[in-house]
Order: C-alpha cells, then sequence, then structure tokens
C-alpha cells in the first residue's frame, strides 16, 4: 500500500472515528497525529541537506542538496553556468560556505559543486527512484525566488503526478529524460533543489516547470531529474569533466503494429557491430522493457558515453540479446559550443506578452540578497588550488585528484612497478611466452613469432590475427604499470562504469599513447586493474585483456589469468605458469 493511500486512510478513519464533540474539543484521532509527526520527521530530515546557492557576487543563484559528508552537492547546469567556477552556499544550520565547480552534465541539466569548511556535512539518503508510483507523497526543498536569505530553505508539498516522462530539449541542448513530474511547488529559485519522498529520501533534482504567463508562477507541473539517472552519471560528475550523454547509433519508431522496430542505424555503430539490424523489434533495453519509441528515448538518456548496456531484440521470432558501447551524442568541440549558446536563467524574470504560451522551461534565478560579509566575486586565495582549467574539463583539479587516488589504491593492492623497467618474461612452460619492454614487445609459440615494430604505430600492429591487437594491449598494460598515469601518455579518470559478466562499477582511465587509446578498469574494492581495452580505431571492436588471479611476484601482484577477447569471441584463456620482472634503475628527471 502506498503512503498516499494510508495516509489518506488515516485521515478518513481519524474523522469518522470522532464524534462531533470529539472534533469540537480538538480531539484527533491517533492515525492522523502519526502521520502528521511522520510528515513532519521527514520534513526535518531532508532540509538539513538542502543548500541555497548564491552566486559570489550576489546576483543570482538557485538551490541544492548534499550528498556526501565531505561536501559534494548536486544542483543543476542552468543553475551554475551563470555562476562560474566559484559559489556560495547556504544552508539550514545559517552558515555560508564557500563552494567550488566540480563537473557539469549539460544534456541532463545536472551539476556537482563541492563545499568547504566542514567535513560532516548532513547528507541527503538517496533512493531508488525506479520504485516511486504516480499517487505517491513527496515534497521539495529549495531556495523558491531566493527568499532565503537566512538560508531556511522553502519546502512545498505535493504528490508524483507522473513518472518515466519525456521532455524535449529545451535551447539547444537541455534535455529531461525518465523525468519525474510532481504538482508540489516548483518556482523560480527551485533548481536544482531536492525532490524527496515521504521518507525523506532524494528521489531526484529539480529543474524544469511549466509556468503561467504573467509573473512565471508555477501552475503544479514540475520536472525533477530521477535519483537513478545520476547515480548512473555520478562517477562521470566526480571526474571534473564535462559529462556527455548516449546514443546508440540507431534510432526506433513505431510501425503498424506497434511495435517499436528500428528505423535507422549507423553501419559504423557498435550496435551493427553487435549484429542490430535496420526493421528489427527492439524489446528490452537497459533491463527495462520496450513498448514505445518514447520508452527507448527515455532510457537511453539516462546513460552516459562508453557503457555497454544490454539490449535485447526480435528477428523472425528469434530473441537475440547483446550489449552495446553507447556512443556519444555530442562530438567534443560541438558538445563545448553548445554549452555556450545553452539557455540561463535571467534575473529577475519579466511578465510575459500577453498571449505568450505556456511551455516548460527551467525554473529561473532571482536577484540573490547582499551577501553577509560582503565578499568580492574574487576567488579567495585558499580556494585558488581547487580550481583548474583545461579545455573539455569544467575543473581539471578534480580530475587528477580522483586519478591519484585510484593509483594510490592500485598501488596499495598490488605494489610499485616503476623498479621494474627491465623486461618482462610471461610464460606458459616453454610452448608459449611473452617478452614486454620499453620499446619492443614479442609472443613466442611453438609454431608462430610476433613483435612490435617500433617503426610504425601500434594501430597499425594487431598481431596475432583475430585479437584485435593482443601483443600491443599487453605493450600498454606494462607500460601503465612501469610508467603510472602521469608518465603513461595523456590519461584521464572518466568515471566508472560496467564491465560485462561483473558486478557493480570499475574506476575508468582513459589513456592515449602512440595514436590509441586505451580503457583501464579497476575494481573499486580491492584496487586491483581487472581490464584493458586497446582500440586501435573508434570503429572497430577493441582487444579486451581480462585479468584474473592476482598473485604475489618478487613482493608485487600480478595476474596468472588472462582472457583476451576481441568482439563477441574468447581469443584465448591463457594460464600463466611463471613471471620474471627484470629491476632496473629508474633513469634520472
Amino acid at each position: 500500500m502506498s503512503k498516499l493511500v494510508q495516509w489518506t486512510a488515516a485521515i478518513v478513519i481519524g474523522v469518522i472515528g470522532c464524534s462531533m464533540a470529539d472534533i469540537a474539543s480538538g480531539q484527533v484521532a491517533d492515525a492522523v497525529r502519526d502521520a502528521e509527526q511522520q510528515r513532519i520527521q521527514a520534513v526535518a530530515k531532508a532540509v538539513v541537506s538542502a543548500v541555497a546557492v548564491f552566486s559570489a557576487d550576489g546576483n543570482g543563484g538557485g538551490s541544492g542538496v548534499v550528498i556526501s559528508p565531505d561536501g559534494y552537492a548536486l544542483t543543476n547546469f542552468h543553475v551554475v553556468q551563470p555562476v562560474g567556477d566559484y559559489m556560495q552556499c547556504g544552508m539550514a544550520d545559517g552558515r555560508l560556505y564557500d563552494a567550488v565547480l566540480v563537473s557539469i552534465d549539460p544534456t541532463g541539466d545536472v551539476a556537482l559543486i563541492k563545499l568547504f569548511g566542514r567535513d560532516d556535512f548532513p547528507t541527503a539518503e538517496l533512493a531508488d527512484s525506479d520504485d516511486i508510483r504516480v499517487g505517491d507523497w513527496c515534497f521539495a526543498v529549495g531556495n523558491p525566488f531566493l527568499l532565503a536569505t537566512n538560508f531556511e530553505p522553502t519546502v512545498t508539498y505535493g504528490i508524483v503526478s507522473g513518472v518515466h516522462r519525456y521532455q524535449e530539449p529545451a535551447g539547444t541542448i537541455l534535455e529531461y529524460t525518465d523525468c519525474i513530474q510532481t504538482d508540489a511547488a516548483i518556482n523560480p529559485g527551485n533548481s536544482g533543489g531536492p525532490l524527496f519522498n515521504s521518507e525523506g529520501n532524494l528521489i531526484g533534482i529539480n529543474g524544469r516547470g511549466s509556468f503561467e504567463k504573467r509573473g512565471r508562477v508555477n501552475v503544479g507541473l514540475g520536472y525533477a531529474i530521477s535519483i537513478n539517472q545520476i547515480k548512473h552519471f555520478m562517477g562521470y560528475l566526480h571526474s571534473g569533466r564535462i559529462v556527455d550523454h548516449a546514443t546508440l547509433g540507431a534510432t526506433v519508431d513505431a510501425d503498424e503494429e506497434g511495435r517499436v522496430v528500428v528505423s535507422n542505424i549507423l553501419e559504423s555503430s557498435d550496435a551493427f557491430r553487435r549484429g542490430l539490424r535496420y526493421s528489427d523489434e527492439v524489446v528490452a533495453f537497459g533491463g527495462r522493457t520496450i513498448d514505445s519509441p518514447n520508452a527507448f528515448k527515455n532510457v537511453l538518456g539516462i546513460y552516459p558515453k562508453g557503457w555497454r548496456v544490454p539490449l535485447s531484440y526480435l528477428r523472425d521470432g528469434t530473441r537475440h540479446d547483446i550489449h552495446v558501447r553507447l556512443a556519444g551524442v555530442h562530438a567534443r568541440e560541438e558538445l563545448l559550443a553548445k554549452i555556450q549558446e545553452a539557455p540561463t536563467d535571467e534575473p529577475p524574470p519579466k511578465p510575459a506578452p500577453q498571449g505568450e504560451e505556456d511551455k516548460p522551461q527551467g525554473d529561473g534565478q532571482e536577484k540573490a540578497p547582499p551577501k553577509p560579509h560582503g565578499e568580492t566575486a574574487k576567488v579567495p586565495d585558499e580556494l585558488q588550488q581547487y580550481i583548474k582549467h583545461r579545455s573539455g574539463f569544467a575543473n581539471y583539479y578534480f580530475n587528477e585528484l580522483n586519478r591519484s587516488r585510484v593509483w594510490n589504491a592500485f598501488h596499495d593492492a598490488a605494489g610499485d612497478f616503476a623498479e621494474t623497467r627491465g623486461e618482462w618474461r610471461l610464460s606458459k612452460g616453454e610452448e608459449f611466452s611473452i617478452t614486454l619492454g620499453n620499446e619492443e614487445s614479442a609472443i613466442k609459440t611453438t609454431t608462430a613469432a610476433f613483435s612490435l615494430n617500433r617503426e610504425k604505430d601500434l594501430s597499425e600492429q594487431l598481431e596475432p590475427q583475430g585479437s584485435g591487437g593482443m601483443l600491443a594491449t599487453l605493450h600498454l598494460w606494462r607500460r601503465m604499470l612501469v610508467e603510472g598515469p602521469t608518465a603513461f601518455g595523456d590519461v584521464v579518470y572518466v568515471g566508472r562504469a560496467p564491465l560485462i559478466g561483473q558486478e557493480g562499477l570499475y574506476e575508468l582511465f582513459q589513456g592515449t599513447y602512440d595514436v590509441v587509446e586505451t580503457h583501464f578498469y579497476f575494481d573499486p574494492m580491492s584496487g586491483e586493474l581487472r581490464c584493458v581495452e586497446m582500440a586501435p580505431d573508434p570503429g572497430v571492436d577493441p582487444c579486451e585483456l581480462q585479468l584474473f588471479d592476482y598473485r604475489d611476484v618478487e613482493g608485487k601482484k600480478l595476474p596468472h589469468r588472462m582472457l583476451i577477447r576481441h568482439g563477441d569471441e574468447d581469443f584465448l584463456d591463457l594460464e600463466i605458469q611463471s613471471i620474471q620482472l627484470s629491476k632496473t634503475a629508474k633513469p634520472e628527471a
């Protein structure tokens, strides 16, 4: 039974169970009092994590919510876009905290910021937004019209009016997929603030509303980005990058029988390489049943670029289950350009001209009150170290921070390989050996031998045939272990992504060296490196090197089983019997 039904029943039972004398004397049934107390407790639990976001110059802002004790908080992209790198955030404790931008998801209208000043911030508890149903009670917390001059947030109550809503892009980029509709009042200034369920747990981030023509007052149609979508992007949002959403490389439509069929597909897409074709019926995607083109767009919109997602389709009555790697919606330069064009809210809003149609839009900002301490918009000296600019990043400081965190965890688990700069030899008796070096690497079997040619690009050396580049991938694996991410090449922390056949999400590095792109997946629990993917070109299947059975080798941990995959096939399952590491001194800088 939903909370809406329980609370409604409590009110009805309470009223029916009371006589007129009871009502006149103020006697209220226990069920009604209990329901009221539960609501009060849920609000009290939730509001402490709410954030009033102000630009550092005091001229605009919005809302947000803290999600970790060390001060990471969610808000909207369209809130932080005009604010910039540095902002200030008020909380219900009456204090104003300095904050910096971490990452942005412009298409999904989400941003991550970092508050400073304490390491025990009150946090929101994240719910499973797929569990909510139409009619469930919910409430929005935020700073509408920037009224919270004392930083105590405004609470508006209502119900979940709709789930799995799709909102077309606003302006050039903002697109709300699989979002939550509510009649809880969301007004200008509520942008980026939390939407909570009846238990006071976070189910979404408020972002768009429908407003009447005059004064932009909420008319009962508000939209929140589901917290489950944000969970998919959470690791990416900690990367300091400008995050992109995903495309399948195929479109769908409904045929005359109502089936969802592929209406167009790019031959360069991973979906095409996995076997999907024009007119195939898509029946499931990302673990959800697909019964309409709208349902497909909703599911596609909750995933980031680069994830591999399950897809099921029918052809001639036969079901096919595959995993597809999702490409980015935008090219890098296109995304950067669209960010500059993205709509920002205009403080303060003016009445719309008579006759203008109501339409969903970003909820707007209001002019912020003067900051209590009268600081200028200049970034304080103590915060300068937390802001680092690099093209393609919202804040490169946090990319370096997380890259170091993951690499240090790997060192703790496997050891430091910097001193092992000589040749490595991995063998399976006399029948199979691998030699890996700084410049030259080779594979030797009883029937064949392969070696890298230092005069050629690695992208051209995909031996052994059918492996997708096993030798080059092993060469890059050793290079990462010996050189580390700062000397390997250009290495960035991507976030967290799934591995097929493995539970959970894995920490992901993307490294570029010798014109090839390589992905390194680290287990967030053990710190071990679990998979290396080398792609000689974005339009072909990578060589996948999966690593298992870590054992001690001269005081370090190395895998003794390697599974090499290319496309949908296992190329080689290799059990390693011995590993020899040659220790040479690290060259002087």
